[in-house]
């Protein structure tokens, strides 16, 4: 059973993000099989711990609000599969989750009984990091903060302070981690700029890596792992398949697609292809359903626009009644047309009867409970789901008559109307489905 931790922080920025693909690159290189997982529904973090653990194996999302617990569990053993370590990143602060609170990188390692630890950015304090440290380790008694990692330490006089105040609590340190400019990622919206956009990311992720290395204790993070708890005979299974035969788009402006739900297809008997939008390639001509995940098709409007074979294909697979589901940016790809930052608009597929635009960014963000208004290939009428939803763009005026896709409430049960819309066998929504209720 492969040893797990749980790389948190008390809040956003204090660099986990960092530590955590710097310790999988580590341990990687050291020849240990390395199982990547990333809290929450965050996608763009996934693709870099991957990257860092280098395994080719995917990095599984855990989502303790979203994901029943059959789907969670199934989730881990399929990422932990053959795997020695288990390195599981946090969302947000440790306690943080949903708008009800449930969900939070705390629940998470309770449910997995794994130890906490906890990357405090300490620029601009001393003293005080061990009252930051107590009252992370004091509020759950089902939570092991098992020891913290230091982050951005301004001198060897800062680390000595810092370590006799966590010292008089005897709160163990495994790295005082001085502050190294190269290695700040650039970011886009609330999070990072994608792993495949970065210029050289082995030569980031082996820079992160050597910087680790020259300070962490060894010893110390193999004493505080714990093995990871796995139900061997979970299998995951969150949605339908969409169709046997289901060609994915992937590329870097459709790259969000959950790989619990793609390998929960093929557990199912689907069989996968892929093709890639922005190289208009278009989907497998046998294929019987289409899924068009969300990513950054704003930022190659123009160049989607003009791709006619990609356009064709879907056109073609609509025709011929193929199931076609987008999210987020793949139902932007699927309306009459796309306006960009700058106010171009961009024809699209002219499959749904709507248009989307950045002109005037409005930032929608949450978790959302969501209720099929009818049958389609993920369930019947009435279906329920779990999912999120995080977009800049808004949905103006269609031009046809618009048949509501699902019904949604936010994560406490308030309900916020209708989303996305269908067109025979064509449908989308903004929201990026995650599990069944």
């Amino acid at each position: 059973m492969p040893g797990g931790v749980v790389i948190a922080a008390p809040a956003s920025g204090s660099g986990k993000t960092t530590v955590t693909q710097a310790l999988l690159r580590l341990l990687t290189r050291e020849g240990r099989i390395v199982a990547p997982f990333k809290t929450g529904p965050d996608y763009i973090d996934g693709a870099f711990l991957r990257g860092a653990a280098g395994t080719g194996r995917p990095c599984y999302n855990l989502d303790g609000f979203a994901m029943r617990a059959e789907t969670l569990a199934a989730a881990v053993v399929a990422g932990a599969q053959d795997a020695d370590l288990a390195i599981i990143e946090g969302v947000m602060g440790l306690f943080d989750g949903a708008a009800n609170g449930a969900g939070s990188t705390a629940d998470l390692a309770a449910l997995l009984n794994l130890p906490v630890i906890l990357v405090i950015d300490a620029a601009r304090q001393s003293q005080s990091v061990a009252a930051i440290a107590h009252g992370f380790r004091s509020l759950r008694q089902d939570v092991t903060v098992a020891g913290v990692i230091l982050n951005r330490v301004a001198s060897l006089r800062h680390e000595a302070l810092l370590r006799a105040a966590l010292q008089q609590i005897d709160m163990p340190v495994l790295a005082a981690l001085p502050t190294q400019e190269d290695l700040a990622l650039p970011s886009r919206h609330l999070g990072l700029m994608q792993a495949g956009e970065h210029a050289d990311l082995d030569l980031f992720l082996d820079t992160a890596a050597d910087w680790l290395h020259r300070h962490l204790d060894r010893a110390l993070l193999e004493h505080v792992l714990r093995p990871l708890k796995l139900q061997p005979d979970a299998t995951l299974r969150p949605l339908p398949p969409l169709g046997q035969q289901i060609a994915v788009a992937q590329d870097a402006a459709f790259a969000f697609s959950y790989p619990h739900l793609l390998q929960g297809w093929r557990n199912q008997g689907a069989e996968l292809s892929f093709f890639s939008p922005l190289q208009d390639e278009a989907p497998a001509q046998d294929c019987d359903a289409i899924f068009l995940p969300g990513g950054y098709p704003e930022l190659q409007a123009g160049r989607l626009a003009g791709n006619g074979t990609m356009l064709q294909g879907l056109r073609a697979a609509a025709a011929r009644k193929a199931a076609i589901y987008g999210e987020c940016g793949g139902f932007m790809l699927l309306g009459r047309s796309l306006t960009d930052a700058e106010g171009q608009e961009h024809a699209m597929a002219g499959l749904l009867p709507v248009a989307t635009s950045f002109a005037q960014p409005k930032r929608q963000l949450g978790y959302r409970r969501i209720t099929a208004l009818a049958d389609s290939p993920l369930g019947a009428k009435g279906s329920r789901f779990r999912g999120h939803e995080f977009h800049y763009s808004i949905q103006t005026d269609g031009d046809g008559i618009m048949i509501p896709l699902f019904s949604t409430e936010d994560a406490t049960g308030t309900v916020l109307g209708t989303a996305g819309c269908r067109d025979g066998s064509v449908f989308g929504s903004y929201l990026h489905l995650i599990d069944r209720a």
